[in-house]
């Protein structure tokens, strides 16, 4: 496998700023010389999440995760460090070598061909739809009113019959298991290759950059043992849960907002009637990768899925997701259709647009489906009913807000206000308690772990601090009067270590070696040291200080054991116990000097 270089990571490095990187994931809003948001690795409701533009790193004060860009990249998209230094280094259109590793050439030659063949099935699957054998396929297009436009926006095709697809590749000079990855033809039994999509209306699947890498085939025969959709397996090239379809074109919209509905056909349906900003999950629930997806290319969702039982559910499960993800997520309400395709070919894309501009909020839609579960005619359901809806405002963080929302529910369902207040308060409160409870069991936990003085650990933090940040002014003195047996943190004491074994000469340089320290632990440790506030007025005062209390500890800790010595004297002959005395003595003078 290629090894990179110290000298590229700091290239690609350097040329992501963290600040932008992060805010394709997280809303950041700037506080003091920092940027703060809500944690993307753990629920939270206050932003503890904090970014320093000065240094480059981030650092959760809540669950402690922290480290540079790679790092975030790595956790956020759960990929490796060199996976991730290659998206950031394409992000920033940095040229990486090329492997001498056989085996990396050969995985990396494959994807390549995968492309190339997913490309050519595209322009086979879409020439053979205006071929008068696809006459079913034409007949389908018109029932459901696609116009030539839209077909060729988004490249729709018919697929050929039983290995069709196969022998057009094998003429274009790709080999057999370079077809085989890509899923599209199978191997049987017999040895013979069959294609996988046959008889039916094709939908490329492409990734943000707009190349093909997957296909969605719907069934066009009235045939009941045949799935009505299936679609291309995972393979190297593909993961379902990390694309999403028709981004390639919503990303280029002009609207803030990105519509999010279920199937190819409510997209290509709406975007064909002036709606170019829609995307659609493919065949799955929403997961925590497609909604940072969407948060990166629009703060405002609305969700348009099927009007059933099913849909609905799906839409709590999507709203939980977009939500904590940072996005601004609604919900379209939609009534007299099953389905965003089926409504705007009923009621006209005007009407559709109105939907989308009323959209709800989750709190609004969690309120909705309340009332539909509970008959508010019964004072029991009611009751029950006010409960339930106190659990969900008390969630809602903005008073303001909270306070439209108590106002909305008494008007509407006949409640008074001060019911509902005291409902709210008192589950706040008692949220408020178990999650203080959570917080001091973390603590004691920690020091327990740690089992080290808290005002120890912030003054090892600073020193480590002070020689990243100011390491021309600190150095010499730190390391001239501090050493690694000093440090009573671990982690302190590997990354003192690292400090010390680094032939850095200034700030900048210093930083960069640790950051190319491939520990997640140390990481995390010194992003949390990065982005703390010490409250230092003048950086020679604070190392004079931070000096002089070592020294002070050490002199004290040898007048201890002096002492400890003249206690058991009778051991001692007296040259010894005069050379004690007398640097007891010289010892005490030394303290009186440095208080």
């Amino acid at each position: 496998m290629i090894q990179y270089t110290d000298e590229l990571k700091e290239e690609v490095r350097s040329a992501n700023d963290i600040v932008d990187v992060v805010s394709q994931y997280v809303t950041l809003k700037r506080s003091g010389r920092n940027f703060f948001g809500l944690c993307p690795f753990h629920k939270e409701k206050s932003p503890s999440f904090s970014v320093s533009a000065d240094r480059q790193y981030f650092h959760c004060f809540g669950c402690h995760k922290g480290g540079d860009v790679f790092t975030f990249i790595s956790e956020i998209e759960k990929i490796s460090f060199k996976e991730a230094l290659e998206l950031l280094a394409e992000r920033a259109k940095i040229e990486l070598p090329v492997s001498e590793n056989a085996e990396f050439n050969k995985t990396q030659y494959l994807k390549d061909k995968m492309y190339k063949i997913n490309a050519e099935t595209t322009i086979f699957y879409h020439e053979r739809l205006y071929k008068p054998l696809a006459k079913i396929a034409q007949d389908y297009v018109k029932q459901r009113k696609l116009d030539n436009k839209t077909l060729k926006a988004f490249k729709i095709g018919y697929s050929g019959e039983y290995n069709e697809l196969y022998k057009y590749l094998k003429a274009k000079g790709f080999k057999d298991e370079e077809i085989l990855a890509t899923g599209l033809v199978n191997k049987n039994e017999r040895g013979e290759f069959i294609d996988r999509f046959r008889k039916r209306l094709m939908f490329p699947i492409m990734d943000v950059s707009g190349k093909v890498i997957a296909f969605g085939g719907r069934k066009l025969e009235n045939n009941e043992k045949m799935a009505k959709y299936i679609n291309s397996n995972e393979n190297l090239i593909y993961s379902k849960k990390k694309n999403l379809f028709a981004l390639n074109l919503a990303k280029q919209s002009d609207s803030k907002k990105i519509i999010l509905v279920e199937g190819y056909m409510d997209a290509i349906s709406l975007y064909q009637r002036g709606f170019d900003n829609v995307v659609a999950s493919l065949g799955t629930a929403l997961t925590e990768e497609q909604g940072r997806l969407l948060r990166k290319y629009s703060e405002q969702i609305i969700l348009s899925y099927d009007s059933d039982g099913a849909g609905q559910e799906a839409i709590l499960r999507a709203l939980t997701i977009l939500e904590n993800q940072g996005c601004d997520a609604r919900v379209l309400q939609m009534e007299g259709a099953k389905d965003p395709d089926e409504y705007v070919i009923k009621f006209g894309s005007g009407r559709f647009n109105l939907l989308v501009e009323n959209a709800i909020s989750l709190v609004e839609f969690k309120i909705k489906m309340l009332k539909n579960k509970y008959n508010l005619e019964n004072s029991s359901d009611k009751i029950r009913f006010l409960k339930e809806i106190t659990k969900v405002l008390s969630s809602v963080e903005n008073r303001i807000e909270r306070e439209i929302y108590i106002g909305k529910i008494s008007e509407k369902y006949n409640i008074s206000k001060e019911a509902i207040y005291a409902e709210v308060n008192k589950s706040t409160y008692n949220q408020n308690v178990n999650e203080n409870n959570t917080l001091v069991k973390n603590i004691v936990k920690k020091k327990e772990e740690n089992n080290v003085n808290s005002s120890i650990i912030k003054r090892e933090n600073m020193i480590i601090y002070l020689l990243i940040n100011h390491f021309k002014e600190s150095y010499e003195q730190i390391v001239t009067n501090i050493t690694v047996d000093d440090f009573k943190l671990e982690v302190n004491k590997l990354i003192f270590q690292k400090i010390l074994e680094s032939s850095a000469e200034d700030s900048e340089t210093l930083l960069q070696n640790i950051a190319n320290i491939e520990d997640s632990e140390i990481q995390s440790h010194v992003s949390e040291i990065l982005v703390t506030d010490y409250g230092i007025s003048s950086i020679e005062k604070c190392i004079d200080d931070v000096v002089n209390t070592y020294n002070r500890e050490r002199l004290t800790n040898r007048k201890l054991e002096i002492i400890k010595s003249l206690e058991n004297s009778s051991n001692l002959n007296n040259d010894i116990k005069n050379q004690l005395e007398s640097e007891l003595n010289n010892i005490m003078l030394e303290l009186a000097k440095r208080k």
